[in-house]
Order: C-alpha cells, then structure tokens, then sequence
C-alpha cells in the first residue's frame, strides 16, 4: 500500500520526537555506561596494580559470584548474541548445542581441571605448559594464541560490537555514510574504552564491571525473546494486548522444524549437526572453558578452590538459560516480515545482521538506551578481557621468559599495557574487514580450531598422560595443523547430500587419532612420571555441594534438548 504523505507540521513532529527519543537513548545509556565504570573504580580503589599477581590475576581474591559473572560476560558478548542468533535465523535451534554442552564442560573445569591448576598456582596456560613440557613448548603456544587473540578473537568482538550499535542507533544513516564506515568508527570508540579497562584496571576491574553487566545483560537478554514474541503474535493476527503466547502457537503451528535443537547427521554449518554435540562440541568446549587462557584467568584468580568451584558452576546454569537469548530469537526473527525486508538489503552480511535488526524492532525506545548500554558493556567485557589475557601472556610468558627474565613486577605490568595498546589499536585496524567473512561466529570457530585440540591434549599432559615425552606437544601440533588445513583447503562433502562436511565431524576424528597418538608416546616412548607440585597458592578445600549441582544441572540440560526435540514442541 502508499503511505501518505504527512503534513509539514506532522513531519516537524515526527522529526522531533525521533530527536527527542534519540536523547533518551543516549542519556539512559550514558547513565548506565558511566555508573558501571564509577562502580569499579570505586571497588578496585585500593588494589595493588604495581604487583604482576594484583594486576593480572586481582590478587588472587574473587569470589565465585563475580567469577561467575565474569565467565559469562567473557563468552556472551556481541558476537555470541549477534553470530549465535544469525546461525539460529539462517537453521533452526541446533546452535544452542554450543551453551547447553558448555554445561558439561564447566562442570569438567570445576571438578577435573580447576584442582590442578590451582595446585600449581598457575598464572597462564603456557606457564603449565613449561612446567610439564619445557620452555621451548611454552615459548610455541605462547606465541601462536597471543597472535590468534590479537588478529582473530579481538577483531572478530569488536566487529560484531559495531553492528549491533549500528542497527540500534543507525550511524550509517545519521551522518550519510556507509555501513562500512560506520562500522569502522564504532571499532574506534569501543575498542578505545574497552582499552582502558583492561590496560589500566587490570583483571579486578574487568571482573567488577564483568558482574555489573551481567546482572544487566540477563535481564536485557531474556527480555528480547518475549518482546519479539509478542510483535510475532501481534504479526499473525493476534489483537490481544499481550500476545506472547499466540506467537508462540504461530511457531509451534507454523514452523515448529526450526524450533527443532536437533539437526540431521549430516547437516552443514552453521547448523549443529545432532552427533557432533557428543564429540566434537565436547572437546572443543574442553579446549575453550578448561584451557583458553582469557577464561581460566578468571578461575585461576579465585581466592580459594571453594570458590573458583561455585564460580564454575554458577556460570553452568547461567549456560542453560542461554537458548532463550542465543537462537531462540534469531528463529523469531526469521519469521517478522518487517526484519525480512530489512535483512533483504544485507546481502551475505545478513546473518550478522538479523540480531540487531530483532532488537531494532522489538525493544521499546524508553528501555532502548539501558540494553544498549548492556550490550555495549558485553562487548567490553569479551573485549577487555581478551586483551588483559593477550598482554598477561606477552609480559608473562614471551617478555619476562625470551626478552628480558630478569624483569620486575612494575617492568611486567608497564611493557603489559604497552602491549595492550598495540594490540588494541591491531585489533581496530582489522575489525571492519571482518564483514566480508559471511558469518563471524562461523568463521571465529572453524579458524581457531587450527590450535585447540593440540593446546588441550598439551594441558592433558599434566593431567592424564604424565609419562609423555616432552616432544609429545609438537607431534600433535604437526599432525593437528597439517590434517585441519587440509580439510578446510579439500573441503569434503558428505556422500549422500553433497553438502560439505561440518567442521566438527574433523575435530571429533583429529581427536581421537591424536588422543591415540598421546596414549602411545605416554605408555612406549614414556620417561619419569610427571607429578604436579603444590605451590600452596590457595586453599584446595572443595566446595561440598559441587556434585549435587552437577547432577541438577544434567537433568535441565537434557530436559531443555527434549523440550525443543521432535518429541516437544518441534513435533
């Protein structure tokens, strides 16, 4: 239909309540922005940040909540709610394969991994690495995860940062410039305050603000699904007030295959193939939640093992509720004629863009300014705390280990935040160009998996195959890069449907041809048993609740699978 066309007082009144509604926005997030930053400056006032313990690791005295908090805002930051949802918008539910099996594998953390770690009072990864492997390994995975965090994981957040921003507040349209242009700016601005954070706070003030926003981010996240439920309702024909319930029947009536967390066998990505959540999500999510470097700093900083436990833990159940903010409205999304047209435009950036078009669609303009300060503060988050972990193990394990081992506490923290600047001011260079991958949550996972199964067969080193050889760590890199890059170069396709193969069906069989690899060189080419020494950093008493937890946890997680499964709501 033609709209008509306004009067020219009509349109002033249009023109001026766009103004006036643009403020509010902007003041309410400010207010928040601010509000979180007085907070944990005012909390980390009188933290000792001269010391390489106080300022990369708070101290060692976190406790579990705030370790929880900060777990959370680490992994769910922008490209998550962003890349997460376009794979829900472009497939179906199977996505949410990547928080419920995190579940598992942070229980694996608190009871396994977290015992040992903080038996050997370890700072980074690579410093367990040279404890049981040597300096030479250490310097080796040193090197290749402070490059992968600087040009792909700091990229990739700050990209995903800028295009939530630039749906919500329309930048490309306010001063007549491109979407790649506006891109670029809002790399600028965001990865020049989430710098200070990290560069000048250090850890304790990445954790304080972590748990500020998290608390905002689980209210705001939660609130989309049943905001865009409810435009979804009112879209279908419903003329109740509150509709929420009349878009769910239009999803369970209409399109109940996407509401389906269970994909064939022989899916392609970005859709979760249902077998892979059993074997190559599993030891991925070992390698990212009990070995990534920018997660275990969190842990590693808790002033005990009680509370590096509930830290763990806590998180796992903030994990569960993730398919109501991760998926869930990116398969709504699909289903709103207005975001459609909108996406349309996108071309093969459209699955990047189908989050922040829900929010732009759905999020009513007096609480617009309040989530787009939480978002604002998980982009910080996963932001901030990449780069405090990139510069910890610069300064920690290249610096202080091949440049300069005679190095002082107040040396390491200065050469810290210079490194922090550098890789901050890479990271913007690089982000803008990160809209040409079609698809950043796609394309962050598969890259990375060039080094993480021989990082945590590495970390496994010092935990179950303790006679390995000392070379054992190359063996498997060789093999692991050689075998993954050939499959990313040959890309195979399944033999029925001639789609290409999931990259997770190659993980799953990398894994278990290397953990053979591992278990010969530990039983044949073995030396001296490796035990791991108590440094008596923090007290090991376990938290006495831990196994209940765990169990309860299991059972919402397969409760939540069977919900959206061909025997709940997706039949």
């Amino acid at each position: 239909f033609t709209k008509p066309k306004n009067s020219p007082k009509e349109s002033e009144r249009n023109k001026m309540s766009f103004f006036s509604s643009m403020i509010w926005i902007a003041l309410s997030f400010l207010f928040f922005t601010v509000m979180v930053a007085v907070i944990s400056a005012w909390k980390t006032r009188d933290d000792k940040l001269d010391t390489a313990e106080g300022y990369f690791l708070a101290g060692r005295g976190l406790p579990g909540i705030v370790i929880a908090g900060s777990l959370l805002l680490t992994n769910l930051s922008a490209e998550q709610l962003v890349g997460t949802n376009g794979q829900g918008w472009v497939s179906n539910m199977s996505p949410i394969g990547w928080e419920v099996g995190a579940l598992f594998t942070l229980f694996a953390l608190a009871l396994w991994f977290l015992p040992t770690y903080l038996k050997m009072g370890t700072t980074t990864i690579p410093q367990l690495m040279e404890a049981r492997f040597g300096r030479g390994t250490k310097l080796m995975f040193s090197f290749v995860i402070v490059v992968m965090y600087s040009i792909l994981n700091l990229p990739v957040i700050l990209y995903s940062g800028a295009v939530v921003f630039e749906n919500i507040f329309d930048i490309s349209g306010i001063f007549g410039i491109g979407k790649f242009q506006a891109v670029a700016i809002l790399c600028v601005v965001i990865g020049i305050i989430g710098g200070c954070y990290a560069i000048f706070g250090g850890l304790k003030a990445v954790a304080v603000s972590d748990t500020i926003n998290g608390i905002g981010l689980i209210i705001g996240g939660l609130m989309i699904p049943f905001l865009a439920l409810g435009v979804l309702g009112h879209a279908s024909g419903s003329d109740s007030g509150v509709a929420i319930m009349d878009g769910v029947r239009y999803l369970i009536h209409n399109h109940a295959d996407m509401l389906n967390s269970i994909a064939p066998a022989q899916s392609e990505a970005p859709a979760v193939p249902w077998p892979t959540v059993f074997l190559g999500l599993v030891f991925l999510g070992f390698q990212s939640w009990c070995t990534h470097q920018s997660f275990i700093q969190r842990v590693l900083a808790a002033e005990n093992l009680k509370e590096a436990q509930k830290g763990a833990l806590y998180c796992a159940f903030l994990k569960i509720l993730g398919f109501m903010f991760l998926a869930l409205p990116g398969v709504i999304a699909y289903h709103l004629p207005s975001i459609q047209d909108k996406l349309a435009a996108a071309g093969s950036s459209a699955i990047d863009f189908a989050y922040p078009a829900l929010v732009s669609a759905v999020v009513p303009k007096p609480v617009m300014g309040f989530f787009a300060a939480v978002l604002f503060g998980a982009i910080l988050s996963s932001f901030n705390s990449v780069l405090n972990s990139a510069s910890t193990m610069f300064t920690l394990d290249l610096y202080r280990t091949a440049i300069n081992p005679k190095a002082s506490d107040m040396q390491c923290v200065k050469v810290g935040k210079i490194y922090g600047t550098c890789a901050g001011a890479i990271a913007i260079c690089v982000a803008p160009f990160v809209m040409f991958a079609q698809g950043i949550t796609t394309f962050l996972n598969s890259m990375s998996q060039f080094v993480s199964l021989p990082i945590l067969f590495t970390v496994l080193g010092a935990l179950i195959f303790r006679k390995a050889p000392k070379y054992a760590p190359k063996v498997i890199t060789a093999v692991h890069v050689i075998a993954y890059g050939a499959f990313m170069l040959l890309k195979p396709c399944y033999p029925t449907s001639g789609e290409p193969i999931h990259y997770l069906y190659a993980i799953a069989v990398l894994f278990v041809v290397e953990f053979a690899i591992m278990w010969y060189l530990n039983k044949y080419r073995g030396t001296e048993e490796y035990v791991p020494a108590d440094v008596g950093a923090v007290d090991l008493t376990p938290w006495k609740y831990r196994h209940i937890v765990c169990i309860i946890g299991i059972i919402l997680a397969i409760g939540i699978y069977i919900l959206f499964s061909p025997i709940g709501i997706a039949a």
